[in-house]
């Protein structure tokens, strides 16, 4: 796996937090890893020599976009002493999509998996979600897909990302992994 980022094109993509991403890479001399950038991105960096690479607002934004998307709403929620906002999901029948997505794919062919599905594993393992993903499939269905989910994830990154052959993208995924795992 490349222990640094290394941009190939800076060709907008329509996505303003994807090309403000990628304009923060193409800056960086010398190249930075997928671990630093994920801190930068995530803005979780506290190196003042950074910030500058730091995006801002990521949470808000993401959830500002998703709620533009009808994917999710805004709503306030109060605590005790504080209004808090909420973005609860609008458009149930997309997390059914991408629930049943990664599900199917841990089922059928989970050593094929599509670049998009092994994203979603990733998202799901990262955000500690597995577990509540693959719960509605029943005991029998939710231990084999739990099982066959342990196997991608504990796999060797550098080893998956040579297996899938260069594929677009899903060196990077085998990378982000690999910085989840440390």
């Amino acid at each position: 796996l490349p222990s640094q980022v290394l941009l190939t094109s800076d060709a907008p993509t329509g996505d303003v937090l994807l090309d403000e991403t990628l304009q923060h890479i193409k800056a960086t001399e010398p190249p930075e890893t997928v671990p630093t950038w994920i801190e930068l991105l995530t803005g979780e960096t506290w190196n003042p020599f950074k910030l500058q690479f730091q995006l801002r607002h990521v949470r808000e934004r993401l959830a500002k976009a998703l709620v533009e998307k009808g994917v999710l709403s805004t709503a306030r929620q109060n605590f005790v002493l504080f209004a808090v906002t909420t973005h609860p999901v609008s458009d149930a029948s997309e997390k059914r999509r991408l629930l049943r997505r990664l599900r199917d794919g841990l089922l059928e062919r989970p050593r094929l998996l599509r670049r998009r599905t092994l994203a979603l594993l990733v998202l799901a393992r990262s955000s500690d979600l597995l577990d509540a993903v693959l719960g509605g499939l029943g005991e029998g269905g939710a231990e084999l897909a739990a099982s066959r989910a342990r196997d991608l994830l504990d796999a060797d990154p550098e080893l998956a990302a040579a297996q899938a052959g260069g594929r677009a993208g899903s060196d990077m995924i085998w990378a982000v992994l690999a910085a989840f795992n440390k």
